[in-house]
């Protein structure tokens, strides 16, 4: 997932403007809607929790059959994995690759991308999100 508005951006004489807001970003990347709207239709509330990871694990993948809305749920899964391990695991924060690609980096350094995991949950349902988010959260 590339997201061009979230990558460098440039000042008015081609220097390197200010990194966009952290918490801005978290917000903009929280959002899913698609997923969230997955999600509602089968009952289940994404509140952000590692439970709501599990919740989601558990759906009848009903998407699978709409190969157009498959991708873009799929990076609404990730996503919403990334959404999940920045509200719960101090330190963790989204960075926005120099192309426009969002990973989490946690406290230690560490870095994780999660659109393509979320694209293969999508797809298949494994690796499933309570899994990789354990797997994150990991010490």
């Amino acid at each position: 997932m590339n997201i061009p508005f979230l990558g460098p951006r440039r000042g008015q004489h081609g220097d390197a403007a200010l990194p966009a807001d952290p918490e801005a970003i978290a917000a903009l990347l929280s959002e899913c809607e698609l997923l969230r709207s997955q999600a509602d239709r089968a009952g289940v509330r994404l509140d952000d929790t590692p439970a709501s990871l599990e919740a989601l694990d558990q759906l009848v993948p009903l998407w699978r059959d709409d190969p157009e809305t498959l991708p873009w749920l799929g990076s609404d899964a990730g996503l919403y994995l990334g959404t999940v391990v920045v509200r719960t695991v101090p330190g963790a924060v989204w960075r926005i690759r120099r192309g426009g690609e969002p990973v989490l980096r946690l406290r230690s350094g560490r870095e994780f991308e999660v659109a393509e995991p979320g694209r293969q949950w999508a797809t298949s349902g494994l690796p499933e999100l309570s899994q990789l988010y354990a797997e994150i959260a990991e010490p």
